[in-house]
């Protein structure tokens, strides 16, 4: 099966024992990650690699031990890269628990109205953690007490909350997404909230 390829030549003997081998490296997989897609993600991410990649081998046993070596490196890559940001968010959460003082009223008045409807169109578990931190002004770990959440996860939600409101916000409302709601400039276009 030895073959000298060009760089991003795939070699398709080494395709087809892949792809015949799709649900035993997806099995290998899922035993060593929290879910059957995040192990779709990984392989398929290894698929393009190992595609792209492969070097000269001379037998299917060999692809197969190569390839297994690409999904073992695949799995340390994504749980190096889950410890990251799993930090990240445990120092968010921790920077912003407790911290929120209740709003300021007039803070709240100047938020247009726009921005407020808009909180009703995200995920209602978003909508509830803007409504009750950011606009209730409860802390984030008393609303991860009240919705029977950890306090990290609760940091995360509101996190995830946020930039879905700024998405949406920059969808609908552009110019207040950029220079803020006061004066709300984006009033003829609350037909689209």
């Amino acid at each position: 099966m030895t073959s000298s390829l060009s760089p991003g030549a795939i070699d398709q003997g080494t395709a087809a024992v892949l792809v015949e081998n799709h649900r035993r490296f997806l099995a290998f997989l899922q035993r060593r990650v929290p879910s059957r897609e995040i192990a779709e993600d990984i392989l398929q991410d290894a698929f393009v690699r190992g595609l792209t990649r492969a070097p000269d081998l001379a037998t299917s046993e060999s692809v197969m031990a190569w390839f297994y070596r690409v999904l073992r490196n695949a799995i340390v890559d994504y749980y190096r890269r889950a410890g990251v940001e799993e930090r990240a968010i445990e120092r968010y959460a921790a920077e912003t628990n407790d911290t929120v003082d209740p709003v300021d009223a007039e803070l709240f008045d100047t938020v247009c109205d726009c921005v407020r409807s808009l909180v009703s169109t995200l995920k209602p578990e978003y909508a509830a953690a803007i409504n009750r931190v950011s606009l209730d002004g409860i802390s984030p770990s008393a609303f991860a007490a009240e919705t029977g959440i950890s306090a990290n996860n609760a940091g995360v939600r509101l996190h995830r909350a946020h930039k879905a409101l700024k998405e949406r916000v920059r969808e609908v409302c552009n110019t207040c997404a950029d220079h803020g709601c006061s004066p709300c400039s984006c009033k003829p276009h609350r037909s689209h909230c």
